[in-house]
C-alpha cells in the first residue's frame, strides 16, 4: 500500500529533536509493509525560518517539502493565508506524482490542509484518515480576551462549520487524546497519544537529594498557551524552588533562581532533564489539550510531574502516582503540589511513559487501526 502522510509542523528527525508523531507514525507504516511519502513544509513552525532537506531517511520513505508562505506569528492572519496557499500547493505537487495514495493521512491543525487532504482521496479512490493533533478553531476562539470571544465565535463560524463536515465525511477519525471524541463528534473515534520513544538508559537519580532543594523545568514553547507566570511567582515566593526554561519564545524573569537557556538539542535537553527533579506543565484548563507532549518528554527522563490539567493528565499522574495536578494561575495550589512530590520515586513516571507512551506499540495498533 502507498501512504501519503501529510503534516507542516512537525519538526523533522534531522532538526535535532527526537522523532515527533508523524515521523514515527511513518515508520510504523512501514514496518508493516507499506511505502511512505511525507509531506511537510519547508518552513520550520518552531523555529519561524526556512529549513533544508537533509539527514537520513528510511528505505522505502520519501520526505518533499511543499514550498510553504512564512509567518511570524501563530496567532495572525498571515498563518491562516499560509495555511492555505500551503494546501494549494501541496494538492497540486501530489496530483502531479506518478504513484498515487492508497491511504492519505491529514493533521489537523490546518483545517485547510486536511480539507484538500479529503478531496484529494475522493478524486484518486484513496481511503482518508484525519488525525486531532489540537482543537481548530477551537483553540483561537479560547485565545481572544474574554470579552471578543462572542466576535471571535461568529468569525470562526465558517471554519468550525468546515472541520465539522472533515470529521463527518472523512472514512477515519483519530486524535491524540480521548477529549477530542466529543469535538469529532464520531463514536467510531480512534484515539492514539502522541508517543515517545522509550530509552534503554537507567533513570537518572533525582535532583531533589535531602536538601530541599527543587529543581523545576519547563521545556517547549513559550506562547499564550502556557500560564509560565504562575510557576515564576511560586518560585520567586519559595527560596527552595528554582526554575530552567528550555524552549523558543520571549521569556524573561529578574529572579536569579529563574535560568532561561533557549531552545536547546535533544542531548543538552536530556541532560537538564537529569539536572532536574518536577517537570512543569502549566497550560490554561481551557486550552482543549489532553496530554500534551512535555508529558511523555518529562516521563521518559524520569521527572516527576505537576500539571493544572485536569482530565486525561491527571488521571494518569495519579493512577500510576508519579506527580499532582494545581488549580490554574493558583501560586499556592501549585506550591502545595510540588511539595505532594516530595518522596515518588522517579521510577514511577518511567513507568507510565512504558505503560502508556511506548510508540512502537501506539504506531503500530495506529497502522492497524486506519488499514481495515
Amino acid at each position: 500500500m502507498t501512504v501519503w502522510i501529510q503534516n507542516p509542523f512537525d519538526s523533522l528527525p534531522s532538526e535535532g529533536g527526537r522523532k515527533q508523531r508523524y515521523w514515527l507514525m511513518a515508520e510504523a507504516f512501514l514496518r508493516a509493509g507499506h511505502r511512505v511519502t511525507y509531506w511537510t513544509s519547508d518552513f520550520s513552525h518552531a523555529m519561524k525560518r526556512r529549513r533544508p532537506l537533509s539527514g537520513t531517511v528510511p528505505d522505502g520513505m520519501e520526505v518533499v517539502q511543499v514550498p510553504t508562505m512564512p509567518y511570524s506569528s501563530n496567532v495572525s492572519l498571515h498563518r491562516v493565508a499560509s495555511h492555505r496557499a500551503y494546501a494549494r500547493t501541496w494538492t497540486r505537487m501530489a496530483e502531479e506524482r506518478r504513484e498515487k495514495a492508497d491511504l492519505i493521512v491529514s493533521s489537523i491543525p490546518s483545517i485547510s490542509a486536511a480539507a484538500a487532504a479529503l478531496a484529494l482521496g475522493r478524486s484518486l479512490g484513496a481511503r482518508v484518515a484525519i488525525d486531532v493533533q489540537d482543537a481548530w478553531p477551537e483553540t483561537f476562539e479560547r485565545l481572544a480576551p474574554r470579552p471578543l470571544r462572542p466576535f471571535a465565535s461568529a468569525l470562526l463560524a465558517p471554519l468550525r462549520h468546515e472541520a465539522r463536515r472533515i470529521y463527518r465525511e472523512t472514512d477515519v477519525v483519530t486524535g491524540t487524546c480521548d477529549r477530542y471524541r466529543d469535538l469529532t463528534r464520531r463514536n467510531d473515534y480512534y484515539r492514539a497519544y502522541l508517543g515517545i520513544e522509550i530509552p534503554d538508559a537507567t533513570v537518572p537519580t533525582a535532583a531533589d537529594d535531602g536538601s530541599g532543594i527543587r529543581r523545576l523545568v519547563y521545556s517547549g514553547n513559550l506562547g499564550r498557551t502556557y500560564d509560565l507566570a504562575t510557576v515564576v511567582k511560586a518560585v520567586e515566593a519559595d527560596a527552595r524552588l528554582e526554575l530552567d526554561v528550555a524552549g523558543f519564545g520571549e521569556f524573561s524573569s529578574k529572579c536569579p533562581r529563574v535560568r532561561f537557556h533557549g531552545l536547546l538539542p535533544a542531548e543538552r535537553l536530556q541532560a537538564l532533564f537529569a539536572e532536574c527533579d518536577i517537570g512543569i506543565i502549566p497550560m490554561r484548563d481551557d486550552s482543549w489539550v489532553g496530554i500534551p507532549n512535555k508529558m511523555f518528554d518529562y516521563a521518559a527522563a524520569g521527572l516527576k510531574i505537576v500539571t493544572s490539567l485536569s482530565g486525561e493528565a491527571s488521571e494518569l499522574l495519579s493512577r500510576y502516582h508519579c506527580g499532582a495536578t494545581y488549580r490554574p494561575g493558583d501560586t499556592a495550589s501549585l506550591a502545595a503540589a510540588i511539595s505532594a512530590c516530595a518522596g515518588i520515586e522517579r521510577e514511577r513516571s518511567v513507568e507510565m511513559c512504558r505503560r502508556e507512551f511506548d510508540a512502537v506499540n501506539i504506531y503500530d495498533d495506529y497502522v492497524r487501526a486506519v488499514s481495515k
